[in-house]
């Protein structure tokens, strides 16, 4: 397997590998609709809102694989798609204030990227369709019943639950002395509140604990992340949208206190963590888009059933391990994405 090689999943537990990461299947989006001529020509006006609660490079690059998508299938923006986008800036009150204008902008359909969004628009219209993405935990959200159906008709969307196994195996693979994970955390989004009491139930198994921090603002988290030192191993982070957007401050403490911290998502990474065990934010855009198009295009809601996308990568950084006091084996350097190389290549 090449450095660039991805690490596929499943839920299947007889498959489990050193890491115990599983092969997974993409999600099985009908492309019935993209059949029909992509020409911009031959696709009327619409009009699509599109917000996110927070903006910070993973978020940012699904919106720009959602806008592409549609722009392949004839849906371009400027041309005969008009996108009318709003940034929460991680205030959960402006996110109810932008519902509210969407709702009396009447679009063709909303966008809802990350949980604290998506809660939003689904609260203000049952009119609308609404496509939500970035959404880790859409039962524990009530976007979706438990048995994986929208609460409201004009809902649907994409969701990335990882598979939570495979993440301790991976913090077990950095830290083979393991005993206690460092989870900082926001307590108003509910994803992340749902993370949290999932590790609670899954850790004594392995004979781990957990020690999680609540942090409310994105000015706490360096804080929060100093609060760790001698008291956890190892730090792990999740599609927490304060964490993301403050993350160069949790990176920074990491690497005062020397602590490794393993994220979900590539940017993480760039931007600092040990390593991320997660899904690619641009192709999950590509993904949501292709619902979204489908809409657009014609289809009613109830058809676009909500998904899971659930193909994971496994991403590393040498340097910044080492900078966090953690050794990377042999077998994560020749089988995960090594993004100081992927970043050298970039600057030739």
């Amino acid at each position: 397997m090449t450095i660039a090689a991805t690490l596929r999943l499943s839920l299947c537990a007889a498959a489990i590998s050193a890491l115990g990461l599983i092969g997974c299947s993409k999600p099985s989006t009908d492309n019935t609709a993209t059949t029909e001529s992509n020409t911009t020509a031959d696709k009327p006006a619409k009009t699509l809102a599109i917000t996110q609660i927070v903006e910070h490079p993973s978020l940012d690059d699904m919106r720009r694989g959602i806008i592409d998508e549609l722009a392949d299938n004839g849906y371009v923006e400027g041309k005969n798609l008009t996108v009318n986008f709003q940034s929460a800036q991680g205030n959960t009150a402006t996110a109810g204030q932008i519902a509210k204008q969407f709702v009396g902008d009447n679009p063709d359909a909303i966008v809802a990227i990350s949980t604290p969004s998506a809660q939003s628009i689904v609260s203000a219209t049952r009119s609308i369709p609404i496509v939500y993405t970035a959404v880790s935990d859409p039962v524990g959200a009530k976007l979706l019943t438990a048995d994986g159906k929208p609460f409201q008709d004009n809902l649907t969307g994409l969701s990335s639950q990882l598979p939570l196994e495979p993440q301790l195996d991976l913090l077990q693979k950095i830290k083979p002395n393991l005993k206690t994970i460092g989870y900082v955390y926001s307590p108003g989004e509910a994803n992340s509140v749902s993370l949290r009491d999932e590790l609670k139930k899954a850790l004594p198994a392995r004979n781990l604990a957990l020690l999680d921090i609540p942090a409310n603002r994105p000015t706490d988290i360096g804080m929060a992340t100093r609060s760790l030192q001698g008291r956890a191993d190892i730090i792990y982070t999740s599609f927490d949208n304060n964490v993301a957007s403050a993350f160069e401050a949790m990176t920074q403490a990491a690497n005062e206190i020397r602590l490794p911290i393993v994220a979900s998502d590539e940017f993480s990474v760039q931007r600092g963590a040990t390593a991320a065990l997660g899904v690619n934010d641009y192709d999950f855009g590509r993904v949501t888009g292709k619902m979204v198009y489908r809409i657009l295009n014609g289809e009613a809601v109830t058809t676009v059933k909500p998904e899971v996308m659930n193909e994971l990568t496994l991403y590393i950084s040498p340097k910044h391990a080492k900078a966090q006091g953690a050794t990377l084996s042999t077998d994560m350097l020749k089988n995960g994405v090594n993004v100081d190389t992927k970043a050298q290549a970039a600057t030739k």
